[in-house]
């Protein structure tokens, strides 16, 4: 129970703070949330993909040993998806927005603030989270932008789109600096910062003025609760399956089946949004796996606490 009153006091808490006031601020002044979702994706999301892969030291051993997990855990998690779909016989559009709330994890400020609660006296734990993150943007904005972009347009269209994306010229650039050991001068590099910074409460308040605008009949749709059981549930179930026949141990183990717990991406509404994708039933999915995961990340933790001592 400690666990559980921890993650929700440290991490769901602020969350829902600002999708409280993303919501109080849409109902006072009706923003144009359309335009906001185009500030977050041409602006403060490249700066904060490329603050992160400009800094982030990754631990080559470490990075070998997680690979093979999270190709083989994503890949499952995406047929897994794919299946879903066929069996509800969704449109494209619906697809792609529940094939991306299962694959697509919450990574980065959801994930690593539980990282650091949990191996806050093994740094290990948090070294492999910020594997997961590079690993996570790198799928957000190849698999999860290709799942949109497809359901809209076809062919030589989705090629146009990501040459186009900002986001996409971020991951390169700024894995590249890291590679390569290039500082930027202050004068650039300070800038980048604050956009990176600004992003988190942006993106949250963007995410509680589209709650605000959503009739709440649609709160009971199946496939919300399809995609909490899919990130939820069956996703953990997966990660200790994978963990066993890889036959991973120790912290390394502990800190992938707490990862493989996190709720699902706000870049999955941040980008169904851009692109006019049911970012209704996006945003919904967001914020009930949000809410829902302070009670099985934290079942999660106490387990892993357990078997993998």
């Amino acid at each position: 129970m400690g666990y559980l009153l921890i993650v929700f006091v440290n991490v769901i808490t602020p969350m829902l703070i600002l999708l409280a006031i993303g919501v109080v601020l849409q109902m006072k002044f009706t923003f144009n949330v359309k335009a906001l979702g185009n500030i977050l994706t041409y602006c403060l999301i490249p700066a904060a993909v490329f603050m992160n892969l400009y800094y982030t030291v990754i631990n080559v051993e470490v990075f070998l040993e997680v690979l093979m997990f999270v190709v083989l855990f994503s890949t499952t998690l995406m047929f897994i998806g794919h299946l879903f779909s066929k069996m509800l016989r969704l449109n494209r559009q619906q697809t792609a927005v529940l094939k991306n709330s299962i694959v697509l994890i919450n990574s980065g400020n959801y994930g690593l603030p539980v990282s650091q609660l949990v191996f806050h006296a093994n740094p290990l734990g948090v070294s492999i989270q910020i594997v997961l993150i590079v690993y996570q943007n790198l799928l957000t904005y190849s698999y999860g932008l290709y799942n949109l972009v497809s359901s809209t347009r076809s062919g030589p269209d989705i090629f146009k789109e990501f040459i186009k994306m900002p986001i996409i010229h971020a991951l390169w650039l700024g894995a590249l600096l890291n590679l390569a050991d290039i500082r930027l001068p202050n004068f650039i590099e300070l800038p980048i910062g604050h956009l990176s910074d600004a992003f988190i409460a942006i993106a949250l308040i963007t995410l509680g003025a589209q709650l605000a605008q959503i009739r709440v009949k649609t709160l009971w749709n199946r496939l919300i609760f399809l995609s909490a059981f899919g990130r939820l549930f069956l996703s953990p179930a997966i990660a200790l399956v994978l963990i066993v026949v890889l036959k991973i141990d120790g912290v390394t183990a502990q800190s992938l089946w707490i990862a493989s717990s996190f709720p699902t991406s706000r870049n999955s509404s941040t980008l169904a949004l851009e692109y006019d994708v049911e970012s209704e039933l996006a945003a919904q999915i967001v914020l009930f796996n949000t809410v829902a995961s302070s009670f099985t990340v934290g079942f999660i933790i106490y387990l892993s606490s357990i078997v993998f001592v």
